[in-house]
């Protein structure tokens, strides 16, 4: 029998180390896709082959039609087996979306209505309210006159982000970095920053412990929840997690998830983003509906969603992720995200609404206690490669953003 081949990128993913390992030991042949010029740990893998693309940074239009060039050229290469499509960034699910693919390919990620709830962030926001989940005081902003007017409705803080994941300005995919803002001056100089070049999301900013839900949807429902918290972000202002600790789902949550799925139309892996506020209320964050960063703490649960999702698209009577008893409860870490996360708190907050930033000491104390079930993010034995790459590669782009 052909063996099946996977196409997953962006290969620069934080995910595509877990999602490369998850699929090769499910016995699947897995190509990527890069950015070109771009370094990343993924290229360091005994395990793919990485072809460059233009990234939708440079030329959005371009990158499509190199992707699908790219997606032409090895249906032609790769035998009788499947062909499957595995986008696993904002980036890549937009591109992928709008492929027109060939009958020997198949998606595994969202198109259609699906694919709008994953890139807008104001349309999860509503299927949200609607299933049932709190949500924060939300505003989709096109002027700075909107900004200011929420503002003066709603008390300070507020927080700023793209309403679009893949919020797209003269032809490229524009980089739109968050602000939290305590008072008037902050928020003037977050407009002048913004300049209205995209779409923004203005909401109430909330503070407390992020908490993540997860799941494999199904036609019968949603297989295989499982979730986590964030033991602490790399940078204290908000961000990805560089250590996260698993933890059950509760029935509300679930409930309410199970909800959203069913009204969405939902298929295939997902991520719910949660925020805990100080009084153990639970309020929306995002819908994440490709691979999430932590995708390290669910493997080590065996807790294979990347597979899963796979085998999915491939059958959807598969019964993939049915009946999969969770590993023991453990902390996942990140090394290259707790090293940024030390130098974060020594730089200190840029936002007078921080106004809990964490201690050096606490937070060097804290680091140091490991336990033997903890684990760490994108190490494998037979790989040993990639997790040093993923260390220089992360501390190299944080400590050097915007100055290359």
């Amino acid at each position: 029998m052909s063996q099946t081949t996977v196409l997953i990128g962006f290969a620069e993913a934080m995910s595509a180390p877990e999602v490369l390992w998850s699929l090769v030991d499910a016995g699947f042949r897995v190509v990527a896709f890069a950015r070109r010029g771009k370094p990343s740990a993924l290229r360091h893998s005994r395990y793919v082959s990485c072809h460059e693309i233009c990234a939708p940074e440079s030329d959005i239009q371009a990158s499509l039609s190199e992707l699908e060039a790219l997606v032409k050229s090895l249906g032609s290469q790769t035998g009788e087996g499947q062909r499957i499509l595995f986008p696993l960034d904002d980036k890549a699910v937009w591109l992928c979306s709008k492929l027109n693919l060939e009958r020997s390919w198949r998606l595994a990620g969202p198109s259609g209505s699906c694919a709008d709830l994953a890139l807008r962030k104001d349309v999860q926001v509503a299927a949200a309210r609607e299933a049932g989940f709190n949500v924060p005081q939300t505003l989709l902003a096109r002027t700075a006159n909107d900004l200011i007017a929420f503002a003066g409705n709603e008390s300070y803080p507020v927080i700023l982000k793209a309403a679009e994941c893949v919020p797209i300005y003269q032809g490229r995919v524009h980089s739109c970095r968050k602000w939290i803002c305590a008072n008037r001056s902050e928020l003037d100089r977050a407009v002048n920053q913004w300049q209205e070049r995209v779409p923004l999301l203005v909401q109430s900013f909330v503070t407390g412990i992020g908490e993540g839900v997860f799941g494999l949807a199904a036609p019968e429902g949603v297989r295989a929840w499982s979730g986590h918290h964030r033991v602490r972000m790399m940078n204290p202002q908000g961000s990805g997690s560089s250590a996260c600790a698993s933890q059950p789902v509760a029935d509300e949550i679930n409930s309410k998830g199970q909800r959203l799925i069913e009204n969405t139309g939902w298929h295939g892996l997902f991520m719910l983003e949660l925020l805990r506020d100080e009084k153990g209320q639970v309020w929306f964050v995002e819908l994440n509906g490709r691979p999430w960063g932590s995708m390290a703490l669910c493997r080590r649960q065996r807790l294979e969603y990347p597979a899963w999702h796979v085998e999915l698209a491939m059958d959807p009577g598969s019964r993939a992720g049915l009946g999969v008893a969770t590993g023991p409860e453990l902390v996942c870490r990140n090394a290259g995200r707790e090293f940024m996360h030390v130098l974060f708190v020594l730089r200190g907050p840029k936002s007078n609404a921080l106004n809990r930033w964490p201690s050096l000491w606490k937070t060097l104390v804290d680091m140091m206690r490991v336990h033997r079930n903890d684990g760490v993010y994108n190490w494998r034995r037979d790989d040993p490669k990639v997790f040093f790459a993923d260390f220089y590669h992360t501390v190299h782009e944080n400590v050097f953003k915007g100055k290359n």
